[in-house]
């Protein structure tokens, strides 16, 4: 079976299994009782390794740390990752296939953060997610956006942003939409 019928396969499974609850957690029911996510990031240097869920329970300190290691870099300044988006992107890397762990360009932004940005660019959101801690732009070096993007997509369960000029993609818990080429 080719990878995209595999993923086509996983995608129709979880759209029955999880209609009304973020999909991503459809996915992840497979991988047993653990969940894991992987990263590390190219401004701070810092790396995170860890598994968030075990026996259909959040991991609070591995929360908290998710939460550091996704703060807004510019300024320290840590919020509270919203869940969904965590399960949304472990779902998305799952589906990949991939040992490599994503590359973390923006989780959190603080809205001094969100305004420079803003400013400098068009393509940033007045109310982006990253705002809430719903939001995080990953690149992975093995996999084209366009792979990451489907992977994302298949989940059904929030935003998908393809930012191929810049190559990562945009993954949010919020309403499912997506965009970009």
């Amino acid at each position: 079976m080719t990878r995209r019928g595999l993923l086509g396969a996983f995608a129709a499974t979880a759209l029955t299994a999880a209609p009304t609850y973020s999909n991503a957690a459809g996915f992840l029911r497979g991988s047993g009782d653990v969940r894991r996510i992987r990263m590390y990031s190219g401004r701070t240097g810092e790396r995170l390794d860890t598994i968030y869920w075990i026996d259909g329970e959040y991991v609070g300190e591995a929360l908290a740390e998710i939460n550091i290691f996704m703060r807004d870099w510019r300024n320290n300044k840590v919020a509270n990752i919203d869940n969904r988006t965590v399960d949304i992107m472990a779902a998305a890397h799952r589906l990949l296939d991939v040992s490599e762990p994503y590359m973390l360009i923006s989780g959190y932004r603080s809205p001094e953060t969100n305004n420079m940005l803003r400013a400098r660019s068009s393509g940033v959101a007045k109310s982006s997610l990253h705002l809430k801690g719903q939001a995080a732009d990953l690149r992975l070096d093995s996999r084209s956006v366009n792979q990451m993007a489907q992977a994302a997509s298949s989940c059904a369960a929030g935003g998908v942003g393809r930012y191929t000029g810049s190559n990562f993609v945009h993954m949010d818990c919020g309403n499912v939409r997506s965009w970009g080429s």
